[in-house]
C-alpha cells in the first residue's frame, strides 16, 4: 500500500485552502495541522513501514491534540509545554486509563522528534512531560467523622458488660490501625511484647523487617488493654502463641481476616484507607512531614509529601481565617 491509503485516513480536502471571491485564502490553522499530519502519516507508512491500522491509531491521538488546540486556535508547530501538560491532566481527569494517556504522550513524543529532526520546529513541547507511571497518585482517606463511626461501631461493642473476647480485640484493632497508621500486614505481625502501654508506645516492624516506634494515644492504650486483660487470654487458651490478635482458634490472625473486620464496619473503607487516614488527619491538624514520616515508616520523605495534596483543603480554609489580605477580601465581598 502506498501514499494513496495514507492519504486517505485524514478527510479528503482538509488540507485545501479556501477560495473567496476568486481570491485564495491563507491556510486555516485547522488546514495547517491537517496537512502536517497527513505529512506525518505519509513518513510513518512510508518511511519507517507502519501498518495503516497503527497510523490510523496515531493519528486518532493526534487529532484529539489537535481538538484540544483549537480552542485556543493553536497550531500543533507552535505547541508549548504547557498545552502538553493540559491536555495530559484533562485526560487524566476525564477517567483516561494511565496505559491509554502513556500512548498518546508517546505518540506525540513521536511527532515532535520528526518535527524537530525536519527543521520545522526548533523546541519539544514534550520535554519533561512525566508519564503516568511517575504520577504520584493521592492516596484515597476517609473523613475525621466517618473513622469516628466506625471506631463507635466497634467500641459500643466492646464497652458492652458482657463484650465477648472478639468486640474487645476488633475495637483494639482498629483503634491500633488509625493510631498508628499501621500496615495490615504489620498488624499481624505484631507480638504482645512488642506492645509498651506503660509508654503508649508500639514496635514495629514495617516493610523490609524496619522497625520503628509508633506512639499510641490514651484511646488506643485503654482498647489494648481491655482486649489484653479480657479478650485475649480466652483466645489463646493454654496456648502459647506470641502474636498480638488471635483468631477464635488461637491462632495469629490473616491480613485477609484484618480487612474483613475493617469493612465489617464500612463497607468502603480498608486498612490502606485507614493508614492514609491517620496521616492526612495529623496533616490537616498541623503535624510536620517528617514526623508523620517516621510514624508511617516511610523511607524517603517524598513519599510522605503526597499527604500535603490532601490537606490543601484545610491549609486554604486557614489562610482564609487568619491571613489579613484574605480576610479583608472576604469582608468586602460579604458587604
Amino acid at each position: 500500500m502506498g501514499d494513496d491509503h495514507v492519504g486517505s485516513i485524514l478527510s479528503p480536502g482538509s488540507a485545501r485552502r479556501p477560495i473567496i471571491n476568486g481570491a485564495m485564502q491563507p491556510p486555516t490553522t485547522s488546514s495547517r495541522n491537517s496537512q502536517l499530519l497527513r505529512e506525518y502519516m505519509t513518513m510513518l507508512r512510508v518511511e519507517k513501514g507502519l501498518r495503516p491500522l497503527t497510523c490510523e491509531a496515531y493519528l486518532r491521538d493526534l487529532e484529539q491534540f489537535c481538538e484540544h488546540l483549537d480552542v485556543k486556535n493553536g497550531l500543533l508547530a507552535s505547541a508549548k509545554r504547557e498545552d502538553v501538560a493540559a491536555w495530559m491532566e484533562h485526560l487524566r481527569t476525564h477517567d483516561r486509563t494511565d496505559r491509554s494517556i502513556a500512548r498518546k504522550l508517546s505518540c506525540l513524543r513521536g511527532f515532535y522528534k520528526w518535527m524537530l529532526l525536519d527543521k520545522r520546529m526548533s523546541h519539544d513541547p514534550t520535554v519533561n512531560i512525566e508519564a503516568p507511571s511517575t504520577w504520584k497518585v493521592l492516596p484515597k482517606s476517609l473523613a475525621e467523622d466517618e473513622v469516628s463511626r466506625m471506631l463507635e461501631t466497634t467500641g459500643v461493642a466492646a464497652h458492652h458488660p458482657q463484650a465477648d473476647a472478639l468486640s474487645l480485640r476488633d475495637h483494639a484493632l482498629m483503634e491500633l490501625l488509625y493510631a498508628g497508621g499501621l500496615r495490615a500486614g504489620e498488624i499481624v505481625t505484631l507480638r504482645v511484647e512488642d506492645l509498651h502501654l506503660d509508654q503508649q508506645r508500639a514496635q514495629v516492624r514495617g516493610k523490609g523487617d524496619k522497625e520503628r516506634i509508633v506512639p499510641l494515644g490514651t484511646t488506643a492504650c485503654k482498647a489494648l488493654e481491655e482486649y489484653l486483660q479480657r479478650g485475649r487470654s480466652q483466645l489463646a487458651g493454654k496456648g502459647l502463641q506470641r502474636a498480638l490478635f488471635l483468631s477464635v482458634r488461637g491462632k495469629p490472625l490473616t491480613t485477609q481476616v484484618v480487612w474483613s473486620i475493617v469493612k465489617s464496619t464500612n463497607s468502603q473503607a480498608s486498612p490502606h484507607k485507614l493508614r492514609h487516614s491517620c496521616a492526612t488527619h495529623m496533616v490537616e491538624h498541623g503535624a510536620d512531614l517528617r514526623s508523620v514520616q517516621t510514624l508511617l515508616g516511610h523511607a524517603d520523605i517524598s513519599t510522605t509529601q503526597v499527604y500535603t495534596h490532601l490537606a490543601l483543603g484545610r491549609l486554604k480554609e486557614v489562610h482564609r481565617l487568619h491571613h489579613p489580605r484574605a480576610r479583608r477580601h472576604g469582608a468586602e465581598a460579604g458587604a
